[in-house]
């Protein structure tokens, strides 16, 4: 496929990285009207309707009931815990620049998953790019720490934390058993379990208070079609398409990608070092991603 469609398979991580910056402004925008589970629950609700229609509009193969199972299992990880995660971190007053650069550690961490569970192999440039990356984040956490932000109180660092892990996990186990399943069918059985993991939290720890508004609805609505249906079909197809360890790497953008756009919309503050950090972490995913083209193009008749 990818011979096939080489300017394709280029520019997908490219738009993804894009798309997926904005779920960290998505929530920033929606957050202060809503609680974030529940804003969840009512997030996925809108996106099982708009892959019902999808799957029925395209006659999609429907999985087996292990298959959907995986699925659910997928979606629990990637959608519940790590959107749970980053949403409640927000709400916690984490800033969403700092939100996505602490999930920015999660290529390394798949990497490090991937080749002790799945025997995924990465040379010695591959690992240089994942060390750069995991230094080019630390330098702007600790940068940006010094420079004063708040926001970095423990318990939006451990929400953060649990979505760092959760998504780490979930691309794993997706590479894993999510195999032979249509893209659209499957994302419809993670939007299941992710509904109702989001159904009891909310309502088991929120008063599901809602202030509807434009800036809530627009923002609802860009989470739904612009994150939920657009990049997760994309992020499903990566996963689907390359190595787990490459797909992660792309993540290691999120962050830079994060930082600008909140830095323009919230004036959220980018120390200088910082900037030095984006650019190690910019490295680091390149020399990723270029390692394992050049592999995959060798080892190719």
């Amino acid at each position: 496929m990818t011979r096939q469609h080489p300017f394709l398979i280029r520019i997908i991580p490219l738009v993804f990285v894009l798309l997926w910056s904005t779920g960290f402004i998505g929530a920033k925008y929606a957050l202060p009207f809503i609680e974030p589970f529940y804003l969840l629950f009512i997030r996925m609700l809108l996106t099982i309707g708009v892959f019902v229609l999808l799957c029925l509009m395209f006659r999609v193969r429907w999985p087996t009931l292990t298959q959907a199972g995986h699925q659910m299992v997928t979606g629990a990880l990637v959608h519940g815990a790590y959107l749970g995660g980053v949403f409640a971190a927000i709400k916690l007053g984490m800033p969403a620049g700092i939100a996505a650069i602490i999930v920015g550690v999660q290529p390394l961490l798949t990497a490090l998953l991937s080749w002790h569970f799945l025997g995924e192999r990465l040379n010695r440039r591959q690992w240089l790019g994942l060390l750069l990356g995991l230094a080019g984040v630390l330098v702007v956490v600790l940068s940006t720490r010094d420079a004063g932000v708040e926001g970095l109180h423990w318990p939006a660092v451990v929400a953060a934390l649990i979505a760092l892990v959760g998504i780490s996990i979930g691309t794993l186990y997706q590479k894993r058993f999510g195999g032979g399943v249509n893209l659209l069918a499957g994302s419809f059985w993670q939007y299941v379990s992710t509904a109702l993991m989001m159904a009891l939290l909310a309502w088991g720890f929120e008063t599901r208070a809602v202030s509807w508004n434009p800036q809530l609805m627009l923002a609802l609505a860009w989470l739904v079609f612009g994150l939920s249906v657009t990049a997760i079909l994309l992020l499903m197809y990566m996963i689907r398409e390359g190595e787990a360890a490459k797909v992660a790497s792309y993540f290691y953008l999120v962050p830079a990608v994060t930082s600008v756009e909140a830095w323009f919309l919230f004036g959220e503050r980018l120390p200088p070092l910082a900037i030095g950090g984006i650019g190690l972490t910019v490295l680091g995913v390149y020399l990723v991603v270029r390692s394992v083209q050049g592999s995959t193009g060798a080892g190719r008749s």
